[in-house]
């Protein structure tokens, strides 16, 4: 039986039609997301927005006082509520051979976000949700983050993650809520060593500023070379560990016994 087509049908079909090439349209203008070339160069830095005034935000942490018993963790998640298994900050667990000993060691190292002077994070975000403020600190703003991935990609220190349960960037704020209160980070309150320090670091009275200045032949950052400037410093970390850290699972390095 052949259907006979009705006085409006032509008209539908033209409202479809038209319809679908509106959405084609508005589809291709949106997928298209252009891919930023990932660089720390300052010229590349987008303008921080305001922060506390005054202030520069850095972390010392000497990991001769790190035991490794994640007190830091587990305050870190419990102040800021990551889904479970994802972490904003860690202590991860190296072992080490010595060269004039046949027996490992175990190395605790420290890690989270290191609120780079030059962030690589920032500039390769497409809708700039991930943003450095003026006192350093780097933030993501979850109502603009897509998901996109960008920026985990572009931090070479492992320091971001996709959350699962808000399907946006995730990573260690310094617990700039507490900062604002007068409060120290959770990771730095609860630190059993007191290896964990925060502070203003233009403040040269400051008890960061004091352990930099009192410590200046050991200093060290993760991956210098980066050109990012991180703004996490380390006492007591072996020259082994300075580029040698990539992702979250443990390595096995060989060490000369002097460096330790």
């Amino acid at each position: 039986m052949v259907k006979c087509a009705s006085p409006t049908d032509g008209q539908v079909d033209s409202g479809k039609r038209g319809f679908l090439r509106k959405m084609a349209a508005v589809g291709a203008g949106t997928t298209v997301i252009p891919i930023i070339p990932v660089a720390a160069e300052a010229s590349t830095q987008p303008a921080r927005r305001p922060g506390m005034p005054g202030v520069r935000y850095g972390m010392v942490i000497d990991v001769r006082k790190c035991i490794g018993c994640q007190a830091c963790t587990v305050s870190c998640s419990i102040e800021n509520a990551p889904p479970i298994g994802q972490f904003r900050t860690t202590v991860l667990q190296y072992e080490v051979d010595f060269a004039a000993d046949n027996n490992p060691a175990m190395f605790s190292l420290p890690r989270l976000c290191n609120h780079c002077e030059n962030p690589p994070c920032v500039p390769v975000c497409p809708v700039q949700a991930t943003f450095q403020r003026e006192d350093g600190i780097v933030l993501v703003d979850n109502e603009r983050c897509v998901g996109c991935g960008y920026c985990v990609q572009a931090c070479p220190y492992d320091a971001r993650f996709i959350n699962h349960e808000t399907q946006t960037a995730d990573k260690c704020t310094f617990c700039e809520h507490r900062l604002e209160a007068g409060l120290l980070p959770a990771c730095v309150e609860t630190c059993v060593g007191g290896a964990r320090v925060s502070g203003n670091l233009l403040d040269p009275d400051s008890e960061v500023s004091r352990l930099i200045e009192q410590n200046r032949d050991d200093i060290k950052v993760l991956k210098p070379d980066q050109g990012t400037a991180p703004h996490v410093f380390y006492i007591g970390l072996p020259d082994e560990f300075i580029d040698g850290i990539d992702g979250q699972a443990s390595v096995r390095l060989l060490a000369e016994e002097d460096n330790f």
